[in-house]
């Protein structure tokens, strides 16, 4: 007997429209910065909008690498809200990472930013999002950040 072989197929795609960052300063670990989710939209297999609230907490580190942990909620066309708690990683090129910093455009294909979505609903049509794990490639801009999400089967 062997293991299953893993591979991974596109769901839908989370735009999360954001706020301006708050910095909390070095914390001796890094900075800390608060970014809030201030909306969007759920486009795919699944179809709704982010809601007004939740924000990304960051850590960015010495080296620049981004420690991100995003907790906020969408809600689909059909009435159903999910929460999110969406963890993961960027990094790149230090010069481009400061660009970005600054709200300037760069090609999300030379920045490494990659997360691992959970979600959680009491909606029976959705609980099996609850039932598999996803992860996301992400790509940062100016006014929001967009994850394609792949459920792993």
């Amino acid at each position: 007997m062997t293991t299953p072989t893993l591979a991974t197929k596109y769901v839908f795609t989370i735009t999360a429209k954001i706020g301006d960052v708050i910095t909390a300063g070095e914390t001796g670990i890094g900075v800390r910065r608060i970014i809030p989710i201030i909306g969007g939209e759920v486009t795919g297999a699944l179809s709704g909008r982010v809601l007004p609230f939740g924000a990304d907490f960051q850590t960015i580190r010495p080296n620049e690498l981004i420690d991100l942990e995003a907790k906020y909620a969408f809600e689909t066309d059909d009435g159903a809200t999910i929460y999110v708690e969406n963890k993961g990683i960027r990094f790149g090129p230090i010069e481009l990472l400061q660009k970005l910093k600054r709200g300037e455009p760069v090609d999300p294909k030379l920045i490494y930013f990659r997360t691992v979505p959970k979600f959680e609903t009491g909606h029976e049509k959705y609980r099996w999002l609850m039932e598999h794990i996803f992860v996301g490639s992400a790509a940062r801009h100016a006014d929001r950040v967009v994850i394609d999400v792949h459920q792993v089967v």
